[in-house]
């Protein structure tokens, strides 16, 4: 969400499909959401601190909530069991809350007379579609009846069959640790295989010279972005794939719309070939998600009817105290239009669960994909009535520490893993959706479990950027409320609230079971107090945290070498997201990470920075002297050319070459940007300087960047791409030109376009002339792209791609050496170690032995 452009065009999905679909924007009393997560969470504290009419709407759903209670108790006396007769639903079951809601919502449709309106008007105002619109909407309610026979009905008995689901005749537990599972390891070992052979490829060196230890561990991420995002993330990847790199990659991870983007590529709809998710995306996008007649046809009409409804059915029914939102809804118009081929017929049911991504990545011929998260947790400090000075004013300072405490938890799905590394816990990822309490899952005597969560669920929660806190909405809208007059008193009024209004979720996220319920013994003693009291997650976009998803690369046991970070976020300039990972990387103690890495601020010091490029390097003049003779060696670029080794014991000779002069560093990266942390031990307290851009454009000769690289103490390698405009990308081929009408040009006047805030400017522009801050069909909140569109991203970012792909390679050379030299030296060690110790066994002998 941090990087969302909000444009004052609203286009998200209309309240009123919100309201057919039997969800909307919720308040914060629901009786699910009570019973979950108890009275003193979040999403109970809200603004009821401050408003009399929440309080009392908490204080009727509580009253509800009673009621409920009693009359779940009165089916269990009634029949023995837990839950009411066989066909019945219980009064306060997440089921019925849901039919109740959509029929409410067909009731009010119904009862609008469209007979009253008149003919010419109702053939302006009213759309045609909107005509059918009641019978298609009875049709829909009939078949999520449960009545025998009806969908619902067909989807609940397919839930618990063994043959159809396998998962839930399985037991799951929780893993507790903060090892890797069992399964990547055994994926970490095949993908080296295949990475090894990619990479002699790559590098233009014999397979049979690699040793498997060598292979850099290589990861590529996505930022979030809605479908700029994905549609961007495509094209990067595609030029990865087109380099070679791809195929070395051992991990990719994702935010939100580049979440999206791995659930497709690793689907039967693109089988693996960015070309042909090129052509989906180009097939599938020309609609908006919520566009009714579309997204209810999908709903209504087989297969895609029970292609789609079959997570909602399963995820109501299996599971009582569930709740269905926007973000539920949301999942729901996404996976309708990215989940489904352009025939609509060729759909796959292996789609829609994330476990059987498996199939693709087990053998090691494909990346492991990390798709993210987070819960937002919130200190909440509870109140008293009747307080004393004294306990008045330690609620004052609990307020204060509260405020600074809060975070969000990242949590990764895998195919292979549900984890949180903050909790040190995770469950198998066919298991999501289960209920769990101290480290087992929770399946009554006699009945299975529940199916896995599917995917189009989850996509909502991957991408609910408009759950976000109203702190990020306001930091979303301020560019564009600047100028209006009385800004400056109302920006500072927001601004003395803004510890308030980052506690704040206009819209709930979505909620999943809390596996971790029962374990509070069993987790680490920083985990909060508020997971063990609720029996679901709330989850929501990572975006709210960080836009890159890089915190899960850094998890201990992966040991990433290189992260490749394509960023197309709306806001790049304004916020280092790169940076953020600083924090993450000192509390977690991750060694090697370029701190400082990401948008220099333009406050920077210039003599600062020099200070800090020219930092003292803090090895010896021999390993230096090694080092700058086998970058030389080494480095295509400096292969044929003498290097001049600079002297550090001498403070009178003349500058090396490699230490020319630098100039001031610019406060705009280009479209690679290189940086290297180091895995050096400091004693002192002091902050470590930031980490050195390499390959900088102003600086001539490489060569020293290469040597960074290839340093023994150098740490994770970052290559950034941020989506910039690009004057120099190529033309669309012709056979993408534009038609001439209705207002547009053809490709090539489109390219000389120059007034890239002109509002008459082309829908569908050349990638050289796109820019991504200020398009408005690349904002965050635009749902629908034409082919042409589609065409014009993808071409610039593999545009930028291009530019700094002969530095990738370089990085990805360097970092091969360093690893094969630093695995040498250690055999060389364990050698020398082993002849001494066989050398001084000799002597014992020889001393031992008298003669006669």
């Amino acid at each position: 969400m941090g990087t969302a452009k909000l444009r004052l065009r609203w286009t998200v999905p209309p309240a009123a499909l919100a309201a057919l679909l039997g969800g909307g924007v919720s308040s914060y009393c629901s009786r699910e959401r009570l019973r979950a997560d108890g009275p003193t969470h979040l999403w109970e504290q809200r603004n009821a601190l401050s408003s009399s009419t929440a309080r009392e709407a908490d204080r009727k759903s509580k009253r509800d909530h009673i009621a409920q209670v009693n009359a779940d108790k009165s089916d269990k006396d009634t029949n023995g069991s837990n839950g009411p007769p066989e066909g019945r639903p219980s009064t306060g079951s997440a089921w019925a809350t849901f039919t109740g809601k959509f029929g409410a919502a067909k009731d009010s449709l119904l009862s609008i007379e469209w007979s009253s309106i008149g003919g010419k008007i109702k053939n302006y105002v009213v759309p045609d579609w909107v005509r059918y619109l009641p019978e298609t909407v009875q049709k829909l309610q009939r078949e999520l009846s449960m009545a025998p026979g009806s969908l619902a009905d067909e989807i609940w008995k397919e839930a618990r069959d063994v043959d159809i689901n396998p998962e839930i005749a399985r037991e799951a537990r929780v893993r507790v640790g903060d090892s890797l599972c069992q399964e990547e390891l055994e994926f970490r070992r095949k993908r080296q295989k295949h990475a090894r052979k990619a990479l002699a490829s790559y590098l233009n060196i014999k397979e049979d010279e690699i040793h498997p230890d060598d292979v850099p561990i290589i990861a590529i991420c996505g930022s979030g972005g809605g479908l700029r995002a994905l549609v961007a993330g495509t094209g990067s990847y595609l030029a990865a794939k087109e380099a070679g790199l791809w195929d070395c990659v051992m991990y990719t991870s994702g935010v939100s719309g580049s979440c999206w983007l791995q659930a497709l590529y690793n689907s039967s709809l693109t089988g693996r070939d960015f070309n042909k998710m090129v052509d989906h995306l180009k097939n599938r996008l020309g609609v908006h998600i919520a566009f009714p007649p579309k997204a209810l046809s999908l709903l209504t009409t087989a297969p895609t009817n029970k292609y789609l409804l079959s997570g909602l059915v399963e995820k109501l029914k299996g599971d009582p105290e569930a709740d269905f939102g926007l973000v539920d809804i949301y999942g729901l118009l996404l996976g309708a239009r990215l989940l489904v081929p352009r025939g609509e017929l060729g759909i796959s049911d292996r789609d829609l669960k994330l476990s059987n991504q498996r199939d693709y990545i087990n053998d090691g011929s494909n990346p492991l994909p990390i798709y993210t998260a987070v819960r937002h947790e919130i200190p909440v400090i509870e109140e008293h009535a009747n307080r004393d000075p004294e306990a008045r004013r330690s609620s004052e300072k609990l307020e204060e520490e509260s405020r600074k405490e809060a975070w969000f938890q990242w949590f990764e799905f895998t195919p292979y893993e549900f984890f949180c590394e903050e909790f040190n816990a995770g469950i198998p990822t066919w298991a999501l959706g289960r209920h769990f309490n101290e480290g087992r899952n929770v399946v009554p005597p006699g009945e299975y479990a529940v199916p896995e969560l599917r995917i189009p669920q989850l996509m909502g929660i991957w991408g609910s950027a408009f759950c976000a806190t109203l702190s990020h909405y306001y930091k979303e809208i301020r560019p564009a409320v600047k100028g209006l007059a009385g800004f400056s008193g109302i920006d500072s009024l927001i601004e003395e609230r803004s510890d308030d209004l980052i506690r704040m979720h206009p819209i709930d996220p979505a909620s999943i079971p809390n596996y971790v319920m029962g374990m509070k013994d069993k987790l680490p003693p920083s985990c909060p107090e508020s997971i063990f009291r609720s029996t679901h997650l709330r989850l929501m976009d990572a975006g709210m945290s960080n836009n890159l998803p890089i915190y899960p690369l850094l998890r201990p046991g992966r040991d990433v070498d290189i992260i490749v970070a394509f960023d197309a976020s709306a806001d790049i300039k304004r916020e280092n997201w790169l940076s953020v990972v600083d924090g993450y990387a000192r509390q977690r103690g991750v060694k090697g990470w370029p701190v400082g890495a990401g948008w220099p601020k333009e406050t920077s010091d210039p003599e600062e920075i020099e200070k800090t490029l020219r930092e003292t390097q803090n090895i010896s003049e021999k390993q230096l002297d090694d080092k700058i003779t086998k970058a030389q060696r080494d480095s295509p670029h400096t292969r044929h050319r003498k290097i001049e080794i600079p002297k550090t014991t001498n403070t009178n000779q003349e500058p090396s070459p490699l230490k020319q002069p630098i100039a001031p560093q610019d406060t705009d990266l280009t479209y690679c940007n290189v940086w290297v942390g180091t895995v050096q031990e400091r004693t002192s307290g002091q902050e470590p300087p930031p980490s050195k851009r390499l390959f900088h454009p102003q600086h001539g000769d490489h060569s020293e960047s290469d040597f960074h690289l290839m340093r023994p103490d150098a740490g994770i390698a970052v290559i950034y791409f941020p989506f910039l405009p690009n004057p120099s990308a190529p033309d669309m081929p012709a056979s993408s030109s534009l038609s001439m009408g209705s207002g547009q040009l053809r490709s090539s006047e489109t390219a000389s376009a120059t007034n890239v805030s002109d509002p008459a400017r082309p829908v569908a522009p050349n990638p050289r002339s796109i820019d991504p801050e200020v398009d408005d069909f690349m904002s965050t909140w635009n749902f629908v792209y034409t082919p042409e569109q589609v065409d014009s991203v993808v071409g610039l970012a593999k545009a930028n791609f291009a530019e700094g792909k002969e530095q990738v390679k370089r990085v990805v050379r360097a970092v091969y050496e360093r690893k094969k030299r630093d695995r040498i030296r250690r055999e060389m060690q364990a050698l020398e170690t082993k002849l001494r110790e066989e050398e001084r066994e000799r002597r014992r002998r020889m001393e031992g032995f008298v003669p006669f």
